[in-house]
């Protein structure tokens, strides 16, 4: 009998070691495709259309690198000449790069990119996950 209740605990614990091993899988796998879509989504915003030359696209590069000065100087100075949806892209990062240090300036651009966007439009799964900070 001994034996017997022996082997029953031996089998449920490689059961439970199972389960432990494939949840273990199961949320690595979540991590990685949440890594996978933040990935993707920042080349989605490359891709968009709306950027008429490549020589905006440059200085555009470059003020990003300055950081969110350097952007909000290049959207006062290239903004218009920059079409939605690339445009709303750019200034949802100019959004989250000032939040800290601006919140009410941030808000007003998320709030101004949100009203103008079309439903349908790539940018709208961007914001709703930024709607949950800025609104």
């Amino acid at each position: 009998m001994t034996k017997f209740i022996g082997i029953v605990i031996i089998v449920l614990l490689l059961f439970g070691a199972y389960h432990l091993v494939m949840y273990y899988d199961k949320v690595k796998n979540e991590k990685e495709s949440e890594e996978k879509q933040a990935v993707s989504a920042r080349f989605l915003g490359d891709s968009l259309p709306g950027m008429p030359t490549t020589q905006l696209e440059h200085s555009y590069r470059a003020a990003e690198k300055e950081g969110a000065a350097g952007l909000g100087r290049w959207l006062k100075a290239y903004g218009e000449n920059v079409q939605d949806p690339r445009r709303g892209w750019i200034e949802l990062d100019y959004c989250v790069m000032i939040a800290r240090d601006n919140p009410a300036e941030a808000r007003r651009i998320f709030a101004d990119v949100k009203q103008r966007t079309p439903a349908a439009s790539p940018l709208m799964p961007r914001i709703k996950e930024l709607s949950k900070t800025y609104e």
